[in-house]
């Protein structure tokens, strides 16, 4: 598919399978058309129509937005800078169930999703924050509500796009633990990101993004190289792994 925006060309004749309870990790600089791409698989952006074009989420093409909504857990800064503040922890997770910024008036919380948000608080660890009211969260407390409220209506992927941006080093580890502890339970992650410590252990395929085009799709094993990633980001890159987590400098 190729997608325009702004009258621009953001993504050139791209194709791109991932399967159902997979885990992958788009990697690429800034401008690589990685957010066009997750607007993509949401539904806030549509490829130019072509014959050969075809653009399907589970075997469907069309979608009731708000449905698609319920199959998939978005976390990213941008959510989280856009959550009202003065709400409570628990009450921005029960907002996943109504694609919302906090609770409103009209909305009918029952039981059972008051149930379900206490579970993705606890599943995150994050239940003694349920109370708290996000103003007086750190970024990485933040960044955990936030994925619990991706949780809380059991989707089946999660996609996290530049999850460690504006995080501290304390948050950026608690982030890549929680999102270990995910993959471990078999949820599918599909992670956007431009810094090689988040694609953690469990993400064995990588594909590379560059200029709206895909340059490289394989095994992480072979594609983290220190010239491949220095073609791929146009500067001299550096390589180390520890632990099973690729750094670069």
């Amino acid at each position: 598919m190729t997608v325009l925006r702004g009258g621009r060309e953001v993504l050139h004749r791209l194709s791109l399978c991932v399967e159902d309870g997979e885990h992958v990790a788009i990697v690429g600089p800034n401008g690589a058309g990685k957010s066009t791409l997750l607007k993509l698989v949401t539904r806030e952006c549509y490829p130019v129509p072509a014959p050969e074009t075809v653009c399907r989420i589970y075997g469907r093409e069309r979608w009731n937005v708000f449905e698609l909504r319920g199959e998939l857990g978005i976390v990213s800064n941008d959510l989280g800078a856009a959550l009202r503040s003065r709400a409570t922890a628990r009450d921005i997770v029960l907002s996943g169930f109504f694609s919302s910024a906090t609770l409103e008036p009209g909305h009918e919380v029952t039981d059972a999703m008051g149930a379900a948000a206490d579970k993705a608080l606890a599943d995150i660890g994050a239940s003694a924050l349920s109370s708290r009211s996000l103003e007086t969260l750190s970024s990485g407390e933040l960044q955990r509500i936030v994925i619990a409220r991706a949780l809380v209506h059991a989707p089946r992927a999660l996609i996290f796009d530049e999850p460690s941006n504006s995080l501290d080093l304390a948050a950026q580890r608690e982030l890549r633990d929680a999102m270990r502890a995910l993959a471990a339970h078999g949820i599918a992650i599909v992670l956007v990101t431009h810094h090689l410590a988040d694609v953690i252990p469990e993400i064995e395929r990588v594909v590379f993004l560059a200029n709206g085009t895909i340059v490289a799709d394989g095994l992480k094993a072979e594609l983290f190289e220190a010239g491949r990633l220095s073609r791929l980001f146009g500067v001299d890159v550096t390589l180390t792994l520890e632990d099973g987590t690729y750094h670069a400098r």
